[in-house]
């Protein structure tokens, strides 16, 4: 027990206890180095002085009442109260930061003596990175604009509130919609498309098309195709460069395909890992070989303005509508006409969504589909996505961009196509 610990496990805790209160009030000690001495609310001496101050009242709380603890705890949030009225007398823009850390630092000598020594000293090590990053965090919030922090709201509502109150149960034909797995399946192609975009928003517009078409390729690949063909459509001379965003986004589409699908069937990894993983690697080195093809170009734009946030509710609920639709399809058409009723379901979703396809053909595949059944659906399905995609290049970017994005996709449709075949 803690209130029998030796001399030497006392003062080891009372040291990282120390420690803590050393390492915040560095931080905050920089911070504020510029400051007149004696002008800042706490400096290094006062962080480690409250550090060792939290282990000591801990120590003692053992030895009296647990309550002990709570009363210093409260008598210091007094103090570090009436400081900070003193000090924002004259100064209506002052913030609560360091007092805040003040309080902490207390809190965690206290935990330190009292609970686990790593967990006491882990969280002293976030808090001071935390602190570190004002500069940082200012920045990117400055850069948030309102309907991506809506979105980011809308992420955590659907994941943190609304998917742990659905039953985990099949309903409806053969117990097809499990509501769980259904809404599971909607966050996470959510979250993979605000990851993306995200992704895109931060690094696209500067580095060119190339980092927007990996980035897109994980929002949405289609939409990455429309946005930058309808680039083309306004500057011809941007073609060569934005072809290799197209193809890059198409390759990505496969990796994210992959990762999708052995999600919800870890036994599809190995029957999906060779064809998507050929696919994926053609693609690349197609767009490595339209990259050298390209001539420099001096305008290599990727703002991708016709790209926008994929990730609002109504997005997310049309998607799950799809799924719905897809499960209940696939089940029917099964039940009906064997693995082809599948096959004919994979074609359609291939014009429209691929992920619905692979997740509702993945859990089937758990059961009683056959998972290089399910392999050759899942190919087939990005198959017709990704000539949809080389159609829409071709029809809104022009004959000469169609066309470089039509024969790479055209080997890659080979070459997937020559593996499923091989390994059947």
């Amino acid at each position: 027990m803690l209130h029998c610990m030796d001399e030497i496990e006392l003062f080891r805790r009372l040291g990282l206890a120390l420690g803590i209160g050393l390492l915040l009030g560095l931080e905050r000690g920089w911070h504020a180095r510029e400051d007149a001495e004696g002008s800042r609310a706490a400096g290094l001496r006062t962080f480690a002085l409250v550090g060792l101050l939290g282990g000591l009242c801990g120590w003692i709380s053992l030895f009296t009442s647990p309550l002990f603890l709570g009363f210093a705890f409260l008598a210091l949030t007094m103090l570090v109260a009436v400081a900070y009225w003193v000090q924002i007398d004259g100064d209506d823009d002052l913030g609560l930061t360091t007092e805040v850390a003040l309080l902490l630092t207390f809190a965690l000598g206290a935990v330190a003596l009292l609970g686990d020594m790593a967990v006491a000293a882990a969280s002293a090590v976030m808090a001071v990175a935390l602190l570190s990053l004002k500069r940082v965090l200012h920045g990117w919030v400055a850069r948030i604009r309102r309907f991506e922090l809506a979105a980011l709201l809308q992420l955590a509502v659907i994941s943190v509130v609304i998917l742990p109150l659905l039953p985990r149960q099949g309903y409806g034909p053969g117990g097809t919609l499990n509501p769980y797995e259904l809404w599971w399946a909607v966050v996470l192609v959510a979250g993979l498309s605000f990851l993306g975009y995200v992704a895109m928003r931060v690094a696209g517009a500067r580095v060119g098309a190339a980092i927007a078409g990996l980035f897109g390729g994980l929002a949405s690949s289609t939409s990455t195709t429309l946005a930058l063909s309808r680039m083309v459509r306004g500057d011809s001379g941007l073609g060569p460069s934005l072809a290799v965003g197209v193809v890059l986004a198409g390759a990505v589409t496969f990796l994210r395909v992959l990762i999708v699908g052995t999600i919800f069937c870890r036994d599809l990894l190995g029957p999906l890992a060779w064809p998507l993983g050929v696919m994926g690697l053609t693609g690349l080195v197609g767009a490595g070989g339209l990259a050298l093809a390209a001539r420099p170009q001096r305008k290599a734009s990727s703002d991708l303005k016709g790209v926008t946030n994929p990730l609002a509710l109504g997005t997310a609920l049309t998607f799950g509508a799809v799924l719905v639709v897809v499960l209940l399809g696939t089940y029917y058409l099964r039940l009906w006409f064997g693995e082809g009723g599948v096959y004919v379901v994979a074609a359609l979703s291939g014009l429209t969504d691929v992920d619905a396809l692979t997740i509702s053909v993945a859990r089937l595949s758990r059961n009683d589909l056959a998972l290089q059944a399910a392999a050759v659906a899942i190919v087939l399905a990005v198959s017709v996505n990704t000539s949809v995609k080389g159609l829409i290049a071709l029809v809104v970017g022009g004959r000469d961009f169609g066309l470089r994005v039509l024969g790479v996709y055209a080997i890659v449709l080979a070459a997937g196509g020559a593996t499923i075949w091989l390994s059947s």
